[in-house]
Order: C-alpha cells, then structure tokens, then sequence
C-alpha cells in the first residue's frame, strides 16, 4: 500500500507535494563480481569511467586541432581614422578622392569641396565601391561617423589598400570650422 505524500497548499492556491528527507547516496563504481551476478554494491555500468575518461580526453585535446591559419590574431582594419585637421591636410594630396557615403538629401544640405557622393544605403553601393580604382586614395566621410566607417571596412574587405575615415563625419569637419559647399 502507498503511503500519501504530505501536501502543502499556498495562499495563492497552489498544491505543492513535500518529498521526505532524504540523504543523497551517489552511486558506487565498483567493478561487478566475477560470476557475473549485480548486487547493490556493483556497478552496472563499470564502462562509464572509460567513457567519461575519453569525455575528458576530448576536451583536452580537441583545441589543438585548430590550425595556425584559424589561431592567429584578427587583422587589424586596414583603413585609418583621422581627425577634420589630418583630413583636410590628406584632402590636398594628389591622387585623393573624397567620398561623401551619406544620402543625396545630406549631401545637397552641405559637402565637403571636391567630394564624390556615393549613397552608403543605396543597394548598389558595393557595385559601385567595387568599380573604383584601387590605387588612389579614399578619403570616406559621413555625418557623425558611423556609415563611414562601415564603407571603410567594406572597402577593406575589398582590398583598397589606402582607405581613410574622417572621425566624427561632416559634423566634426563643420565644428573644427573647416569650409563646407553648398
């Protein structure tokens, strides 16, 4: 005959069942006896510590299967971040080009003398990023930053070996009093 589980009813009407105490007993890994007979005291699994050895040793080793190519450090973005007075002083040099990635709404509002606009949320974009030359010097800018410095690292991932960010965008080219096209 079962013997009833105490009950436990809360305020908020809900049932909870109390287990008796109990010390927990963990299993004895033991080899079984030589008849072959389990009792209480074998174990009926003694492959388990094999098992959970090979556990181990797989974790172990399973980090060095990774190759020299995989271990070596991120590459660092290739571009560079500058400042409106490092940019301008770029923007000077020959075989430059200024890349406006902002809208054609922004770029009408206000740009920066001699930039080129090349919309960064235009689904063309890398069509268009892909078609220009490699060997000239991109100086890439945005409003505040952060679609210039995506089209850099769009830019790197195509292998434009000299590519430039203007930290802060046309914001920080216009706060550092530098000129600005309408």
């Amino acid at each position: 005959m079962a013997v009833p589980r105490p009950v436990v009813d809360t305020a908020a009407g809900q049932r909870f069942y109390v287990r008796p105490n109990r010390p927990f007993k963990p299993p004895r890994l033991t080899a079984p006896p030589a008849n072959g007979e389990l009792n209480a005291t074998s174990n009926p699994r003694p492959h388990m510590k094999l098992y959970y050895l090979w556990i181990v040793a797989f974790a172990l080793a399973a980090p060095s299967w990774t190759s020299a190519e995989d271990k070596k450090a991120p590459d660092k973005p290739a571009h560079k971040n500058v400042n409106p007075d490092e940019f301008e002083k770029l923007s000077k040099e020959p075989n430059t080009v200024i890349l406006d990635v902002r809208s054609p709404k922004e770029y009408a509002a206000g740009h920066i003398k001699n930039s080129v606009l090349l919309d960064f949320n235009a689904k063309d974009f890398d069509e268009k990023v892909k078609q220009l030359d490699k060997s000239k010097t991109y100086l890439v800018h945005c409003a505040v930053g952060g679609r210039s410095a995506k089209a850099c690292s769009k830019m790197d991932g195509f292998d434009f070996p000299k590519v430039v960010n203007l930290e802060g965008g046309i914001k920080a080219w216009e706060k550092a009093g530098k000129p600005v096209e309408k």
